[in-house]
């Protein structure tokens, strides 16, 4: 693990990082070793997976792809160890059961430009409250499992950025992380971008929309996680009154806060 940036090198992982170290308030921070965020984790290697459950606990993935993405790649190596669960909540809505097609435009969203070529946060009021306002049951489940979890919980998609990043942030949120930390901590994904472009490129489920996009297109901006945070505020109220609108109770909420702060 890189000192600064908490990065988790894996061989058959990239974007991986644990959510520890983040200030919670003014004298509380993150715990290391509760959230491990990442990339696809398809391509894992055996040492890879020694590292996630021998040496990092981890005992939970939640696997935030479509049906369509898990069945067309696979539900990956870590299914295969004893102790550790995977659950699969997309945060696409539902497709049909025999659909075979993956909406990378929805899964992975491409931030365009306006007329006056200033990046727009279109992606975060956009496809990223449809996130939330399509399946609000996925997102309240994964903050359920994180607030549980018995040892570490990783949660990630295709290229760890959007779906991963919605996830973290309103878990983040919830327990008071401040915002500016929350956009540091999503804009990191951006220093792996290269590299994820290249191997999801190499990969027939996203090629064809990764070559067809500018690189620019695929890079995190703090704009992007901000507008959903601030637009759950001027909505919902903010994270609270919109969880509790889907469930979220006292007990989750006091499970998830001793969860992953000091």
């Amino acid at each position: 693990m890189s000192s600064g940036l908490h990065r988790i090198e894996l061989a058959g992982a990239l974007n991986v990082r644990d959510l520890g170290g983040l200030p919670a308030t003014a004298d509380v921070v993150t715990r290391f070793g509760r959230v491990i965020r990442s990339g696809g984790l398809q391509d894992l290697t055996p040492s890879d997976v020694e590292l996630l459950t021998r040496t990092l606990g981890v005992r939970e993935v939640i696997d935030l792809r479509s049906g369509a993405e898990v069945h067309r790649e696979g539900p990956g190596p870590l299914t295969r160890v004893p102790g550790v669960t995977i659950h699969n909540l997309s945060l696409l809505a539902a497709s049909p059961p025999d659909s075979d097609r993956v909406d990378t435009g929805r899964a992975m969203p491409w931030h365009g430009k306006p007329a006056d070529g200033q990046p727009k946060p279109a992606g975060s009021t956009g496809h990223y409250l449809r996130y939330c306002t399509e399946r609000p049951d996925s997102v309240v489940a994964a903050l359920r499992i994180i607030a549980r979890g018995t040892g570490a919980t990783m949660v990630h998609c295709a290229m760890g950025k959007d779906r991963t990043g919605v996830v973290c942030a309103l878990a983040l949120d919830a327990i008071g992380v401040s915002r500016e930390a929350i956009a540091v901590d999503y804009v990191r994904s951006g220093e792996q971008m290269a590299e994820i472009a290249k191997r999801l490129g190499g990969n027939p489920l996203y090629a064809a929309d990764i070559r067809a996009r500018p690189f620019s297109s695929l890079l995190p901006r703090p704009a992007y996680i901000r507008d959903l945070l601030t637009t759950l505020d001027s909505r919902f109220g903010g994270i609270h009154p919109w969880l509790a609108s889907h469930g979220w109770t006292a007990e989750d909420q006091s499970a998830l806060s001793s969860r992953l702060t000091d």
